[in-house]
């Protein structure tokens, strides 16, 4: 069982922050959702760094514009964006073929962008908008690219969870919600949960490539991922963590931070199958309503390797790293 690890970097700290006298030079970095919110700041920084930084987005004018902020503001004309859907698996392996076309060789992907507590929508195939986008996206996403991050090794896979994994498990009887009836927090809670299960089994399956795989909590941030939140939402929320003193919001630079510290902190090298929070190592919490720690289900190892093959067969596609 993972235990708490403390770091010099808080709740407080930004993303700038973390990445200070950190060198990218030389390095490409991959942000998906990086139109707005925690992966433009994400973004920003790393070029900020000196990386050469790829954003992938479904509003592409949008990130244009973020992009073209970020090289006005760091100088560094490196920042380029592709269009992505990770609803669709055809836009999915034209952007990861487009990419390594570009960048053989990539060092950071940060597996940013997501949904939450949508009502009920289904992607291609019938699958459940919050599991398709937010997981079996960035699931064959990330099984693309493993030959550009095993070429740029040592590298890093960043899976942004959330402590909304607490809302649920992984329901492998009825993942889409085919015939139990629907309920957008669990829906969200089961998807956050298979980000961390993901991290878990590509960290197992790729570190002795030379990469490894974290996931994390960013914190309570008012961006664009709760569009679809309404006043009571936010009520439903406010009640189920005050057993954990409460919601404290952060602002996009410091809800960012703790994915950059995860993508370049020097203490994190060749570590992985850890869950962060607030640029630390958290620890397990058998508190539900708590708003640090993962719940007793986060860190299942059996539950990611069996999460694993059913990922494989709902993408269409199995990666042999051996």
């Amino acid at each position: 069982m993972q235990k708490e690890e403390t770091s010099r970097f808080g709740w407080e700290s930004t993303a700038a922050e973390v990445a200070a006298g950190v060198d990218l030079s030389g390095k490409t970095a991959v942000v998906t959702g990086g139109s707005s919110g925690l992966g433009a700041e994400s973004a920003r920084v790393l070029a900020s760094r000196g990386a050469t930084v790829v954003i992938g987005a479904r509003d592409v004018p949008k990130a244009e514009k973020v992009a073209a902020e970020i090289r006005s503001q760091t100088g560094n004309d490196a920042v380029t964006v592709a269009a992505l859907e990770l609803g669709s698996r055809g836009s999915i392996r034209t952007f990861a073929e487009s990419v390594q076309i570009q960048h053989p060789a990539i060092q950071i992907l940060i597996n940013n962008a997501g949904v939450m507590a949508c009502p009920l929508a289904r992607i291609e195939h019938g699958y459940e908008m919050q599991l398709g986008t937010n997981h079996l996206g960035h699931f064959l996403l990330t099984g693309l690219l493993a030959p550009a991050l095993r070429r740029g090794a040592p590298s890093r896979i960043v899976c942004v969870s959330s402590s909304g994994h607490r809302f649920s498990t992984v329901n492998f009887e009825d993942p889409h919600y085919q015939k139990r009836p629907y309920d957008k927090w669990e829906a969200y809670g089961q998807s956050k949960t298979a980000n961390i299960w993901h991290a878990l089994e590509l960290d197992r399956r790729l570190q002795k490539h030379g990469v490894r795989a974290n996931a994390l909590h960013p914190g309570a941030i008012m961006t664009e991922l709760g569009r679809h939140l309404k006043p009571e939402d936010i009520e439903t929320l406010r009640a189920r963590a005050s057993g954990g003193g409460g919601i404290r919001w952060k602002k996009p630079e410091n809800g960012a931070a703790t994915q950059v510290w995860a993508a370049t902190a020097p203490e994190l090298e060749g570590r992985g199958g850890l869950y962060l929070e607030d640029c630390h190592v958290a620890g397990p919490s058998r508190d539900l309503n708590a708003q640090q720690g993962y719940a007793p289900w986060g860190l299942d190892s059996d539950g990611a390797k069996r999460l694993w093959p059913v990922s494989e067969e709902m993408v269409g596609q199995k990666f042999d790293w051996s």
